[in-house]
């Protein structure tokens, strides 16, 4: 700058990237309508909705390397940390909004079962069901499983503030293993579930917000399996470490809202039922 000063935040130049984003995330959304009406696009609901999904993910990693690399050069000051926290918190946010979507359609349901009493028999869960699962069998395992996942990402954060590198991956490991066990037991718990997806209102909002948040785990798994391989290569500092700050936000994230699964979906909507 002419005065000689130097400015607190960093100015980013040109970039496509952002736009391939936009684009790969359009495509391929577009592209899953053309899936759901193949009488209608054809042979386009299986090439578009595939040519969208590779162009996000390779816009994602490129943009996302971008910014480790901006990170290396020294470009995250304390303000472009400080947005990029407030970033993150605006994006939790509006996953939580999803969520709130599927807990609405579930208490809509079980709370007010006389108004769609034609289709559940005006009692909840609907009359039609056999048996519902059990919270106290792999519900609750699952619940254990993903309380002590976030002690060990707890472990992971604390150890690499105070500079303790082993801890750090140690941790990230445990969270990684814990993660993938959940996810596994989660798969086979829908593959003996005793109803299915979309027969009725019940099956429908139960896996819609526990499948939901199947997917976040998936998804944090990856997120940490990153930061992972981020710390084998010497990557975060005790002073400088947001992306496996926003891993770690996310996890605690995943562990909060799968308590109010727990209780809300498998315990209270289950409430007298006969269980699997």
């Amino acid at each position: 700058m002419a005065s000689g000063k130097t400015h607190d935040y960093h100015i980013l130049p040109p970039d496509l990237v952002p736009l391939a984003t936009t684009l790969g995330a359009f495509t391929f959304t577009t592209g899953m309508v053309f899936m759901m009406h193949p009488e209608t696009f054809g042979a386009l609901g299986h090439i578009v909705p595939w040519a969208g999904l590779a162009l996000l993910l390779a816009a994602m990693f490129t943009w996302f390397n971008k910014i480790v690399n901006e990170a290396h050069a020294g470009d995250h000051t304390p303000v472009v940390q400080l947005h990029q926290r407030y970033g993150m918190i605006l994006f939790i946010a509006s996953e939580v909004m999803f969520f709130v979507g599927w807990f609405w359609a579930f208490f809509d349901f079980s709370l007010f079962p006389s108004t769609i009493s034609k289709a559940i028999g005006g009692q909840w869960p609907p009359k039609e069901l056999e048996a519902v699962l059990d919270a106290f069998d792999l519900p609750l395992l699952n619940t254990m499983i993903l309380l002590l996942s976030g002690t060990t990402v707890t472990w992971a954060h604390h150890s690499l503030i105070h500079g303790d590198r082993s801890g750090l991956k140690k941790g990230l490991w445990l969270t990684i293993v814990l993660g993938i066990l959940f996810s596994s037991l989660q798969a086979f718990e829908y593959a003996h579930a005793p109803f299915a997806f979309g027969k009725n209102t019940y099956g429908s909002a139960f896996y819609m917000a526990t499948g939901f948040h199947g997917f976040h785990v998936i998804v944090g798994t990856i997120f940490l399996a990153v930061c992972l391989a981020r710390s084998y290569r010497g990557d975060f500092t005790p002073r400088q470490h947001f992306g496996f700050e926003a891993a770690a936000w996310y996890w605690h994230f995943v562990d909060v809202v799968w308590l109010f699964l727990f209780v809300c979906i498998y315990i209270w909507g289950n409430w007298g039922f006969a269980v699997d």
